[in-house]
């Protein structure tokens, strides 16, 4: 791997869970998915996640096709954007289904410049072999760089026990795992296998957990000897506002190189965050609306043109557009709407001058 990249990685970085941007018609928008790759970069994110759950799986479905268009839109877009800035810009790829679909979308976004393979289980049954999924992972992993993923169960994720996690991190071309699972017992299984394994400065923890985004980042866990950190993020909630994302993980960084005690305001800002994301990732009706929900923030920031998704019947839940103006209302330093309106009509300029 390009040791600038790793060095991105290793750090910890905002790596924001790319949406899908549709036209009226749900046709994918190409504009609208490059002006987002201008905010994300912009914002100072180290890189994008393309072709995860926000992206929509369906993107590989037939008669849809989308998944190299979109994955080549947007590495096209990030390569272009990171030598007119001049600093590097990671491209992770999105990899779900089965073994032989996953080898093919594995080469694509090779051939696409993308630099790690995030691979997603949830393709598989809950009583499929430990053993068959590793073998799954590590065939993917002598095609690209390879980080784990832990899906939330209640988006298509499996329950992945330590055990498979503890084969996992052992796998040659394993750089690093994004924990998703919603659920500290499982976080844990993770954690406890990296430090196991001796693994913590090969395999760079990253938080998916978007209900607990702080909470993750600051601490420090310890299983023996060596303390294991989670060290960035690669989450959906960091799709939208993330520009506030990147000077908080700043400075988190600034605070874990200091060694000063926690900040206490830190501990409600914890649950402010948390607050904020069960109203965009709509808990209240089993994340039902939570891709619509990032949409809406998008939406009403004038970055996304609508909140459609590929499936119809994919819309806001009842109450949750209320539930966000409760939010947005009640915690206007997490938003970045200001960021946004004073870059907004430069991003649609330059993008259009780009093609």
């Amino acid at each position: 791997m390009d040791p600038d990249i790793l060095n991105i990685i290793r750090r910890g970085a905002v790596i924001p869970a790319v949406p899908l941007a549709l036209d009226a018609g749900r046709n994918f928008d190409p504009f609208r998915q490059r002006v987002l790759m201008r905010y994300y970069v912009d914002a100072g994110v180290g890189g994008v996640a393309v072709g995860m759950h926000f992206t929509q799986f369906e993107i590989r479905n037939a008669g849809v096709g989308l998944f190299e268009p979109v994955l080549s839109a947007c590495a096209t877009e990030i390569d272009r954007l990171s030598t007119d800035r001049a600093r590097p810009l990671v491209k992770f790829a999105g990899i779900n289904g089965l073994t032989d679909s996953a080898l093919q979308q594995a080469e694509v976004a090779r051939a696409l410049g993308y630099d790690i393979a995030i691979v997603s289980l949830a393709a598989f049954g809950q009583d499929t072999l430990e053993q068959d999924m590793v073998h799954h992972v590590r065939e993917i992993a002598g095609i690209m760089p390879v980080f784990g993923f832990y899906l939330l169960t209640g988006v298509g994720g499996i329950h992945l026990p330590y055990a498979f996690w503890r084969e996992l991190v052992e796998i040659d071309n394993v750089y690093g795992i994004k924990i998703a699972p919603f659920n500290r017992y499982y976080t844990l299984d993770v954690l406890r296998a990296v430090a196991d394994a001796g693994k913590q400065e090969q395999v760079t923890l990253y938080t998916g957990n978007d209900d607990s985004i702080l909470y993750d980042l600051v601490t420090e866990y310890r299983f023996g000897q060596y303390p294991v950190r989670i060290r960035g993020g690669l989450l959906g909630q960091w799709a939208c506002w993330t520009r506030t994302a990147v000077d908080f993980l700043g400075k988190v960084h600034e605070w874990v190189d200091s060694g000063a005690p926690l900040p206490r305001e830190w501990l409600s800002l914890s649950a402010q965050m948390t607050d904020a994301n069960t109203a965009i990732f709509d808990t209240a009706h089993h994340y039902a609306g939570s891709i619509p929900g990032v949409h809406e923030i998008l939406c009403r920031q004038g970055l996304l043109e609508n909140t459609l998704t590929l499936k119809r019947d994919e819309v806001l839940s009842p109450g949750q557009a209320a539930e966000i103006d409760r939010v947005c209302a009640a915690y206007p330093h997490l938003t970045d709407d200001e960021f946004v309106a004073a870059n907004l009509d430069r991003w649609l300029n330059e993008t259009n001058g780009a093609e």
